[in-house]
């Protein structure tokens, strides 16, 4: 007996019928059945699971001989049903990895309960991935299993049959079956919520519901629309029939009413002239199942009594007149915004016509993401050398709690925004600013970037339209003549950005300030960090950071943690964190796995791991000046350098052990290699090359001659590699004897030797003491 079977009725999805059969055959849990039925699908249907169930004895293939609709060919899919718990899916929907793992384990949890009530996300043609609006009642606080009465909102839940596991045993005692007709989840859905004794729900998005771009039944134009009528007779039949379930009529009632009408005014379900009999059809349900105690808001009280009277016509004027009003409050809106934008626009061009102020400077990172970056680690230096500079950061107020109390708090679009953008001297930023930036003289524009590069940038993507798409090269340009300096962390930068970045700006090769703290930071910091994020005492702790793919939409999901953590045992922690642009969520089951995607600082989260997972992301070059194991996983390397191209050939040179796909990964992270001697001496001839500076004083090189005016020559020189002592790692116990610098020359001992995780003296700091002004 399997503990789970899995029913897919299929007719007419033979383009979206493998998908659907692979992610259910492909999940962590394989304890399952699949019960594929063919509702005599005219199309490719029936072979492809026919195809299907000869490569894989779990498929079981039903084929039906005449079609009998969705709610019948679940049924006979439900006669076939051995496991323990039975879930539906739909041939043109999908389960994301680990969904049935993650049932699974909440099941253990809650005692298996009768029925358990999942997440999903609607995922639109155009790849667009958002989740339902319902999804706070999910919450898993509080005890499990409840009864319906202790979670009446899960009603208000989208009532279909595939976000719900099923005890097979309690729908056999229930004698729950499907009847046909459109809407046939309707008479499922609401009795099983409220005959299961027991209840669980899992916060997690375990099913994405396909938006198909034409095909859905229900928003074809058909008189089956009618059939609603009689499904909701079905739901009352059953309350008659059950006394003791009584007190939900009232609920019912209204989401029929609600149901009625959203149907009725939905654009084009109902045929042209039955529109009137489909209203008369909802008057007399109305007042048949009317329940007192059912008590809607004002707009909604209104339209339930005007289908109550039988208005037709009074009810479509209302619908009519509040499309009118949402267009014209829309209309309005956009007005009003256009006349802000106006009187911003002349409040800027007034105060270019003022002086720019000489101690002021102005911040920002990330499209207005936070306090990151190598523009932080600056802003954070001059406060400290020259305190006599008035400094302001913009950001999203949704951000404004990374900004420290000290520095000035801006939000883009309002006149301070635009008053600090006219009239300060120095601009700083890891992009470039708002397009309609008036460069005046007298400014001074700090470019910083945000990383080294090894995918193609700047001009070169001109002929990788994959990666470049909408991407306009005269307005970069035009962006580019503004720089007056740009930040660079080694020699490679300083070829590509020179090239890539064609204008008069001067180069300023210092180092990457972002990575300042990585030696700046003392043991005790790296512990409370550890303890913030909920690392465990003593795990290891591999931050996965994958970078963004341009060439696929929606972002793939290129390795699974669950497996990978199921694999590496206990003592491993995995800090999740996918590409800002990412888009689609991730999902996992394993709480070893701690999403760390809404972190403000990557640098922060460097600190708190003992190794990186990466691919092509720029992180692995600041991450090298920690001297903790770099592991690459590559699984799609030619098609990403197809597409954008990249200026190293990373498998030649890398900074760690390189795996190819998940099952090298495995087997290489379940050894020795990825910290052994040959990575670290990797990892050694990767740092000389590409970190020639990162000794935790960039931020103090630039401060010290673009905002206090000391030559080029007076500044502080790199500190040599085996001098520097970057952060200790606190999961370094882990690491294997061969490291150990007797073994593996990696530049000295701060390089190969396991960091003792104490504080140094305050006579003898982390970093040399800054010279006096």
């Amino acid at each position: 007996m399997p503990r789970f079977s899995v029913i897919v009725p299929a007719y007419e999805v033979q383009a979206y019928l493998p998908e659907c059969l692979e992610s259910v055959l492909s999940q962590s849990f394989d304890d399952l059945e699949l019960i594929a039925v063919d509702d005599c699908s005219p199309d490719g249907c029936g072979t492809v699971i026919d195809e299907y169930a000869a490569r894989d004895r779990r498929v079981v293939a039903v084929h039906l001989p005449a079609n009998t609709g969705l709610g019948p060919a679940r049924n006979a899919g439900l006669a076939r049903a051995t496991g323990d718990y039975v879930l539906f899916l739909d041939g043109d929907d999908t389960f994301v990895p680990g969904a049935l793992r993650a049932v699974a384990e909440r099941l253990e949890q809650t005692g298996d309960p009768e029925l358990l009530v999942f997440d999903y996300a609607r995922v639109y043609w155009s790849g667009e991935t958002v989740r339902h609006e319902f999804r706070t009642y999910l919450h898993q606080d509080g005890p499990a299993p409840f009864p319906l009465t202790d979670r009446p909102g899960l009603l208000r839940v989208l009532m279909v049959v595939w976000n719900k596991a099923y005890r097979r045993d309690f729908l056999t005692r229930e004698g729950f079956t499907f009847p046909p007709g459109f809407y046939e989840d309707t008479p499922w859905t609401y009795p099983a919520l409220m005959a299961a004794g027991t209840i669980a729900t899992l916060d997690r998005v375990c099913v994405h519901y396909r938006q198909r771009r034409t095909g859905s039944i229900l928003r074809t134009t058909s008189v089956r629309h009618f059939e609603l009528f009689d499904q909701y007779d079905r739901v009352f039949a059953f309350l008659d029939s059950r006394p003791e379930l009584a007190r939900w009529r009232p609920v019912l009632f209204r989401r029929m009413a609600d149901h009625f009408t959203s149907v009725f005014t939905a654009p084009g379900r109902l045929p042209r002239g039955s529109r009137a009999r489909f209203f008369r059809r909802a008057r007399a349900h109305y007042r048949r199942y009317r329940t007192p105690g059912a008590t809607p808001g004002a707009t909604t009280r209104l339209r339930h009594a005007l289908v109550r009277l039988g208005s037709r016509r009074a009810f479509t004027a209302l619908v009519a007149a509040r499309t009118l009003l949402k267009a014209a409050l829309h209309h309005t809106a956009a007005l009003t915004h256009l006349t802000r934008g106006a009187l911003l626009q002349l409040h800027y061009r007034t105060q270019l016509l003022l002086p720019v102020r000489p101690d002021r400077a102005v911040f920002a990172a990330y499209w207005h993401r936070g306090y990151a970056c190598s523009p932080a680690a600056i802003e954070e230096r001059v406060r400290e050398l020259a305190p006599h500079i008035r400094t302001g950061w913009i950001c999203d107020p949704a951000h404004a709690h990374t900004v420290p109390p000290g520095t000035r708090r801006i939000a883009p679009g309002t006149a301070a925004y635009w008053t600090a953008l006219a009239r300060s001297r120095y601009l700083v930023n890891n992009v470039n600013f708002d397009r309609r930036l008036v460069k005046r003289r007298g400014q001074l524009l700090l470019q910083t970037q945000h990383g080294t590069p090894l995918k193609h940038m700047g001009l070169d993507l001109m002929h990788r339209p994959a990666a470049a798409r909408t991407m306009d090269f005269t307005r970069l340009l035009a962006a580019v003549d503004g720089w007056d300096h740009l930040l660079s962390a080694n020699r490679h930068s300083s070829l590509v950005w020179q090239r890539v970045y064609p204008a008069a700006y001067r180069l300023l090769e210092y180092g990457s300030p972002r990575a300042d703290l990585f030696h700046r930071a003392t043991a005790t910091e790296v512990a409370l960090l550890r303890e913030s994020l909920g690392i465990p005492e003593g795990h290891t702790a591999l931050l996965y950071a994958p970078t963004h793919r341009d060439y696929v939409h929606p972002q793939p999901q290129l390795l699974d943690l669950d497996r990978l953590l199921a694999v590496l045992g206990p003592g491993h922690t995995v800090l999740a964190r996918p590409h800002p642009t990412h888009g689609t969520p991730l999902t996992w089951t394993d709480p070893r796995i701690i999403d760390v995607s809404a972190h403000p600082s990557v640098e922060r989260l460097c600190l708190a791991s003992d190794a990186l997972l990466t691919d092509y992301s720029s992180l692995m070059f600041d991450y090298a000046a920690l001297d903790r194991p770099i592991v690459l996983h590559l699984p799609d390397d030619q098609a990403y350098r197809a597409a954008r191209g990249t200026y190293l050939d990373i498998t030649a040179c890398p900074p760690g052990a390189v795996a190819h796909d998940e099952d090298e990964l495995i087997a290489l992270l379940t050894s020795d290699r990825w910290r052994d001697a040959r990575a670290a001496r990797l990892r050694a001839a990767f740092r000389a090359r590409f970190c020639p500076h990162e000794d935790g004083r960039a931020a103090e090189r630039v401060v010290r001659h673009l905002f206090l005016g000391e030559p080029p020559e007076t500044l502080p020189p790199a500190t040599p590699l085996d001098a520097r002592r970057p952060a200790p790692a606190l999961g370094a116990l882990n690491r294997p004897r061969d490291t150990q610098p007797a073994e593996v020359p990696v530049g000295g001992p701060a390089a190969g030797k396991a960091h003792v995780p104490t504080d140094p003296p305050a006579a003898a700091p982390v970093f040399p003491a800054p010279r006096p002004d």
